[in-house]
């Protein structure tokens, strides 16, 4: 393509860095208390991170990295927002946690970090923002330890295939064409700011024939009908942090996870 994706994304999560910190959605005061961010689908598939070598791509401004960093895990987190990273080494000064974090695309980590990971993990929103998923794979691959484990729990492909109202199929299911918006605000609300914003949609065989041509054994896959976040119009909780699309109801899948191992 002939824009510069990596550019027009960065600009977008710089912009929305500053309003995501501030925001209810990401209630940053329970945060600083020690309240967790990591999710009650990711964690059994995380298990015991004590002492673990971590590596979390895509960290966005480092709250499941550091709540991570919380729970004993050696841990590093990457994004491509400049301004996210330098909001996560705030944070992890002010909390007093030890965790590192660099400033890279997920492409170019293999470039800023030789050693490698008992753990690679990536969740929520992460992989629609890259074109190419084998070279994906590769990367993760790569920064395992022979054993190592990858964890991702992300939002169902399904789910990209709607208009932001879910009236009608929009998008295709497959990366057919990179998807160029201009969007109002974000998830987190606060509409008062405009960003343009390059993604492409992946599904769930490619994602999983990515893994596996990558050296990655798949012993978890599961899809969820629920989100634990209430990022998307028209939801309805069902249970406490268990959002679904109301007119929906329980039809669509809303969350997948998976768990692999270096072979």
């Amino acid at each position: 393509m002939d824009e510069n994706y990596l550019d027009i994304n960065r600009n977008s999560w710089n912009e929305r860095t500053e309003h995501h910190v501030d925001s209810e959605f990401y209630d940053m005061p329970s945060f600083l208390s020690g309240k967790s961010s990591i999710n009650e689908i990711e964690a059994p598939l995380l298990g015991d991170v004590k002492d673990k070598s971590l590596l979390h791509l895509q960290c966005h401004f480092g709250q499941d990295t550091l709540s991570l960093a919380r729970l004993g895990a050696k841990v590093t987190g990457i994004d491509l927002s400049d301004k996210a990273i330098a909001k996560a080494k705030e944070i992890n000064d002010q909390i007093g946690t030890d965790a590192k974090f660099i400033n890279c695309d997920v492409y170019s980590t293999p470039e800023k970090i030789q050693n490698k990971f008992d753990i690679a993990f990536t969740s929520y929103g992460t992989i629609g923002w890259l074109p190419d998923i084998k070279k994906w794979a590769a990367v993760i691959s790569g920064l395992l330890k022979q054993g190592g484990t990858f964890v991702m729990a992300d939002f169902h492909p399904a789910v990209w295939m709607f208009n932001d109202d879910f009236t009608e199929v929009k998008y295709k299911y497959s990366n057919d064409a990179p998807i160029i918006e201009i969007i109002e605000g974000s998830y987190a609300g606060s509409n008062d700011y405009v960003t343009k914003n390059i993604s492409w949609n992946h599904g769930i065989g490619e994602i999983l024939t990515a893994l596996i041509e990558s050296g990655l054994q798949i012993d978890v896959f599961q899809e969820h009908h629920y989100s634990p976040y209430d990022c998307f119009s028209g939801v309805k909780e069902i249970a406490p942090k268990k959002f679904i699309i109301e007119k929906m109801g329980d039809k669509l899948p809303m969350v997948y996870a998976i768990k692999a191992t270096k072979k």
